[in-house]
């Protein structure tokens, strides 16, 4: 009998626990669609698609994005929202004089974390990044007031240790550019610079095209000059999906071609792999500070305080938003280069899973 009475317990929170979850989620994700869809109406009525392919194109792929960012907060608020009401109802204190441990009672906390984790997981790595790219498509063939450049119109790109590229008003239609220079160097002085007014991407060949070049080499204060006014035709280790905006183009990447994309970027000594491996880092750091945010809620609102649920939910949401800007910092610090960039990102998991322990261990037992 008390093996089958724990189990309903365990059902009870789990249900409890994902239950206030889903709702919360849910709830804002209504208020955030409903304010977008009518700060957003105007555009989709002179671009003229039909309700079907504005659900399908924009918020099928928009819904992902936004419950990731708000996994980790409804988290927090679900947990201390309905362990503070049980305690308050001191159903807490009858679950501990049953002869349940405050630990065992923990144990459906955490298979509920679990299931939140592994969802948030296969989001992070392989739903957004595709739904980011379709997003981004949509915006730019119907929401073109707002949609985000894809690409800077100057473009400057580390291709191999001291050979940087620089580019200006490349296309994506048809892979051109209006100014196209690669450049060597040695300690800091230039060596070699190839410059052409125009220049054309070749995806099948993987080589950039150009119909007259400018090739400069320089051994100390001289400088030889000569102008082919044959075509170029070069394979440089910089492909045109290499060329979007950094935090764009990550974005759009799922965890396997992202892998990849920092491998080569650091075999060429690009100066943005940090940027790189912070995306790379954060899609399973915050995920997993899903168990940490659960420790922390439960250890903070299984005591029964005068303050009542009100008091809890305002410290949660404090210490939840706190490490949000301790996350924020975090990526500021890798992208600086003060920490390395698994340091910074996982250091808030790593603070917040001791202050987690600390209120465990004060926590009623």
């Amino acid at each position: 009998m008390k093996h089958l009475r724990l189990l309903i317990i365990d059902r009870y929170i789990i249900g409890k626990f994902l239950g206030t979850y889903l709702f919360a989620i849910a709830m804002i994700i209504i208020i955030v669609v409903i304010f977008d869809a009518a700060e957003k109406i105007e555009d989709f009525m002179e671009a003229h698609i039909s309700f079907l392919k504005i659900l399908q194109g924009y918020y099928l792929n928009f819904i992902p994005y936004f419950i990731n960012q708000f996994s980790g907060l409804f988290t927090f608020i679900a947990v201390i929202f309905f362990t503070s009401k049980m305690a308050y109802d001191t159903e807490i204190i009858a679950i501990l004089s049953s002869g349940v441990s405050f630990r065992r009672m923990m144990w459906p906390y955490f298979v509920a974390a679990f299931a939140i984790t592994t969802l948030s997981l296969i989001l992070n790595l392989f739903v957004i990044p595709d739904a980011n790219a379709r997003r981004i498509d949509f915006e730019n063939n119907y929401m073109k007031k707002r949609a985000t450049a894809t690409f800077d119109p100057f473009i400057y790109r580390q291709i191999d240790q001291g050979t940087f590229v620089f580019i200006r008003d490349y296309s994506a239609e048809n892979k051109t550019a209006s100014y196209f220079v690669v450049e060597t160097y040695d300690g800091g002085n230039i060596v070699s610079s190839l410059e052409a007014q125009y220049a054309k991407y070749d995806s099948t060949a993987s080589r950039w095209k150009a119909p007259k070049y400018i090739h400069r080499t320089f051994e100390g204060e001289v400088e030889t000059l000569h102008k082919s006014t044959e075509p170029m035709d070069t394979m440089i280790n910089l492909s045109s999906d290499e060329l979007g905006r950094v935090e764009q183009l990550i974005q759009t990447m799922n965890t396997l071609r992202l892998r990849t994309f920092i491998k080569q970027q650091k075999a060429k000594g690009s100066d943005m792999v940090a940027i790189f491996e912070i995306e790379n880092y954060s899609r399973y750091a915050y995920p997993l500070s899903t168990f940490v945010l659960t420790l922390i809620g439960v250890s903070l609102s299984s005591r029964k305080v005068r303050g009542g649920t009100g008091l809890h939910i305002g410290v949660g949401i404090a210490l939840c938003f706190s490490y949000i800007v301790l996350m924020k910092f975090a990526g500021e610090f890798a992208k600086s280069g003060i920490l390395p960039a698994w340091l910074a990102i996982w250091s808030p998991n790593i603070i917040y899973a001791l202050i987690g322990i600390y209120l465990y261990k004060k926590a009623p037992k």
